[in-house]
């Protein structure tokens, strides 16, 4: 009898999973269909009925180069690619169909390579969303007034000078000179003196500085755990050896970032009217902060931000550095109006001051068009809360938006000639004339870049201090093959020769 009973009540619990299991297939099953009825009217490419168009992307930078051949040329304004049967990504190509997106302050999508900033840099404004983002924006935005970025010029100088003598010994000797690698320790140097106040000879010490390495390393996982989809569950990435290593940097950046937190709190505390005597860094900011409740941010908080500070202005603006320096050498016409214009300003200074740089309006197009052509930070992505209108398609809650700025930028519709070199576009009255989505190398919006003041003012001292001392030529021997990833880099690097 008791045996009976226990058959039974195992063939109960075998039905029952069964019938549990039927029902989750049945309803993916319908789900799937109903996301390919909704999402059939986008261009896509032909997709695996398992693996989507997964088994398409040999990389970032092939499979954006194949859309922008397939779809963008021929203008489309939007596509679709397929993460397996289920997961619909739709990238917005053309103004048309990224307005409505960037005017929204709709969240990062956090399951994939922003949500595997988290750890490392918490809850920041590039990642939080809602009241916690809207309150933080807030209290950051007064760090990047005209006011508290004047101070910086100085040390942009100070940190431009250690730069351009490593220039000075490659134009001596007459070698080629790689500017990637320089600039990525350019701005940390920058970076860690704007935000801290901290010296650390970073640009000497390069990569043996344990911060600057961590940071640099800590950003190349980051991607490389976004091309392993097995590394996307949290708990086989932290027994990997790449899960370790990223845990142990992470930690190390923390105590980083909190030692210097809590001395400066300290000193504040304990001598408040030092602010009254000195510029304010970045710190300083984030530790006077209050909001509407006269609550500041805590501890964490503001590491989590100086974090992000340290992330979002680095390899960005390098990549912003790098390709200004190769358009100088390949584009010599440009270079020449560009020292014009600079030598009218400085005259025989040459340190840049905080009141040149309003005058350097070609400079300005140079840097826009670099921006443009050599798009810095090729995609940015929101998910969507609520349904959206893209291009006639009503693009359900929960669906991931890839906005490809690379594309907006390089569109036959949107620019003509995209792939020339035109800094002449930025200087008519047809530009201001142009929809302001059409070029959004910060993004654009409630969420678009709130250091793009800061990056701007960094490159143009850097700039003006480079075409003021030497003449930039292109290497011949080295040609750059780009990279689309995180930022736009090269990757062979990029070599200029410099004369003096």
């Amino acid at each position: 009898m008791g045996s009976t009973l226990l058959v039974q009540l195992l063939c109960g619990i075998v039905v029952s999973l069964f019938l549990y299991v039927l029902f989750k297939f049945v309803r993916l099953v319908w789900k799937v269909q109903r996301l390919v009825k909704v999402f059939k009217p986008f261009p896509c490419l032909p997709r695996h009925w398992f693996l989507g168009n997964v088994h398409q992307i040999e990389s970032y930078t092939l499979f954006t180069n194949k859309m922008q051949s397939n779809f963008i040329d021929a203008g489309e304004k939007c596509y679709i690619f397929w993460l397996f049967f289920n997961n619909p990504i739709v990238v917005v190509a053309h103004p048309d169909t990224a307005r409505e997106i960037l005017k929204s302050s709709e969240p990062k999508v956090i399951t994939g390579a922003y949500g595997f900033l988290i750890p490392w840099l918490g809850e920041s404004i590039l990642i939080s969303k809602g009241k916690k983002w809207e309150r933080n924006r807030h209290l950051l935005t007064p760090a990047f007034h005209f006011d508290n970025l004047r101070p910086y010029v100085k040390i942009f100088n100070k940190v431009s000078d250690i730069f351009i003598d490593k220039m000075s010994k490659a134009a001596t000797d007459g070698t080629s000179f790689e500017v990637f690698k320089p600039a990525g320790l350019l701005t940390l140097d920058n970076l860690l003196q704007c935000a801290f106040s901290y010296d650390g000879k970073v640009q000497q010490l390069g990569s043996n500085h344990p911060y600057v390495e961590a940071v640099q390393r800590l950003g190349q996982l980051v991607l490389v755990r976004s091309l392993k989809l097995h590394h996307y569950n949290e708990s086989i990435y932290k027994w990997s050896s790449e899960g370790k290593e990223f845990y142990k940097l992470c930690k190390f950046v923390h105590e980083f970032s909190s030692r210097i937190i809590a001395e400066r709190r300290k000193t504040l505390n304990e001598n408040p009217d030092i602010l009254q005597k000195r510029h304010l860094d970045f710190l300083d900011i984030l530790l006077t902060a209050k909001d509407g409740e006269g609550q500041g941010l805590t501890d964490e908080e503001i590491r989590n931000e100086v974090d992000t500070f340290m992330f979002a202005g680095h390899d960005t603006t390098s990549s912003l550095i790098s390709w200004s320096i190769y358009a100088l050498g390949q584009f010599q016409e440009y270079q020449e109006k560009v020292y014009q214009e600079v030598k009218s300003v400085l005259g025989t200074r040459k340190e840049v001051e905080w009141e040149d740089i309003p005058k350097f309006k070609y400079l300005t197009c140079f840097m826009k068009e670099v921006m443009r052509l050599y798009t810095t930070g090729p995609t940015i992505n929101r998910c969507l809360t609520k349904t959206y209108n893209i291009n006639g398609v009503e693009v359900p809650a929960g669906t991931q938006v890839d906005i490809s700025i690379y594309h907006i930028h390089h569109h036959p519709d949107v620019w003509s000639d995209p792939w020339e070199f035109k800094p002449e576009r930025f200087e008519t009255d047809d530009f201001m004339k142009r929809d302001p989505y059409s070029y959004v190398p910060f993004s654009a919006g409630p969420r678009n870049c709130i250091g793009q003041n800061f990056a701007s003012n960094e490159e143009k001292v850097l700039i003006a201090r480079v075409v003021n001392r030497f003449k930039v030529l292109p290497d011949l021997e080295h040609k750059p093959e780009p990279l689309l990833e995180v930022v736009y880099r090269s990757k062979n690097g990029i070599y200029i020769k410099f004369t003096l």
